[in-house]
């Protein structure tokens, strides 16, 4: 039987992946250092680690210890927007943290490394977003991931490691921490009409992405290690149609069956419309029927409300002040006051 490691299977993404994992008929061992995730979330099955990807001491250990075949790397702190006034944090968390797992793999000659990068690594203004464009990304998570896509590409070339890159964008669905202010807007949204809160929108709401469901994702990232045509390739992955965040906002209410009331908030600085062609992965994969967002939000949704609203903490660890958006200014002064 194959054994592969899953980072962040506590998590969102790594939950699901880990539970695809073990569908397939694979060994998994979950790593996760629960900051952001969830020990019940880990599927039944697999073998539950506690710890950080940036423990490069732990991380050799379990090498040692478990002879992977496979490494799914979903660990990450991806709170784009965040990202600015984090920088060292998001490094050591995004790229160190990543530098150590792809250290150990080379050591322990494993046969694949799957990651999990982003549309964050193209930028403004590629529409639509297509693996042939040469990155230009923005804001410091974005740079990380592109960066270990690079680390990716210079340890094939030196060292002969296999990988799959994959770009997946705005995902939610079950799973999701509901209590991150920070990132994930079908979440945030979720967790303040669950509170009876109005909605927070950065500047007009006419912003757009294309939100995909997880489990329109998690599948192709399991299967990739059997797809010889994947191997040194990057995929973009996830929804084809972009909505705006209004529209997110209109589709949420309806689906927790609650009239949404929004409180608009100053413009931050983000990438204005993000949305990706998918021709690439059509052709390796083959072509995937995708989840509607009304039905994916109400699958979401009914999870939600089953699991209740968590309490929302601001972000403990600001590196920068600077800049920072009013509200989550705000946030940061509310908690230092209760302590």
């Amino acid at each position: 039987m194959t054994k592969s490691l899953v980072t962040g299977a506590a998590g969102f993404m790594g939950s699901h992946v880990a539970r695809h994992c073990l569908s397939l008929g694979q060994e998994v061992v979950a790593l996760d250092d629960l900051s952001g995730g969830f020990r019940d979330q880990v599927p039944a099955g697999a073998v539950f680690v506690q710890g950080s990807v940036t423990d490069h001491e732990a991380v050799d250990r379990l090498f040692a210890e478990h002879h992977f075949d496979y490494v799914y790397h979903l660990a990450a702190y991806a709170a784009e927007g965040l990202s600015h006034f984090i920088r060292r944090f998001n490094y050591t968390n995004n790229v160190i943290g990543s530098v150590n797992l792809i250290n150990a793999a080379v050591k322990h000659e494993i046969r694949c490394f799957v990651f999990t990068s982003s549309i964050a690594v193209y930028g403004k203004g590629q529409l639509p977003m297509t693996e042939a464009m040469t990155p230009a990304p923005e804001d410091p998570y974005g740079i990380a991931k592109y960066a270990v896509e690079l680390d990716l590409r210079a340890a094939r070339e030196m060292f002969g490691l296999n990988f799959v890159v994959f770009r997946p964008h705005n995902v939610y669905g079950e799973h999701q921490n509901l209590g991150d202010r920070y990132r994930n807007v079908v979440g945030i949204f979720m967790n303040q009409l669950l509170q009876g809160q109005p909605l927070t929108v950065f500047g007009d709401g006419e912003q757009t992405r294309a939100f995909s469901h997880i489990d329109d994702v998690a599948p192709l990232l399991a299967q990739s290690v059997e797809q010889p045509e994947a191997r040194g390739e990057v995929f973009n992955v996830g929804a084809d149609q972009p909505f705006s965040i209004k529209e997110l906002a209109r589709v949420v209410g309806k689906a927790l069956g609650r009239e949404p009331v929004i409180r608009y908030l100053p413009e931050r600085r983000e990438v204005k419309h993000a949305y990706a062609s998918h021709e690439k992965v059509r052709r390796v994969f083959g072509a995937q029927p995708l989840t509607p967002l009304e039905e994916g939000i109400a699958r979401m949704a009914a999870w939600a409300r089953a699991k209740g609203p968590r309490s929302s903490q601001a972000f403990a660890g600001i590196e920068v002040a600077k800049n920072l958006p009013p509200a989550w200014r705000e946030a940061v002064k509310g908690e230092k006051k209760k302590i």
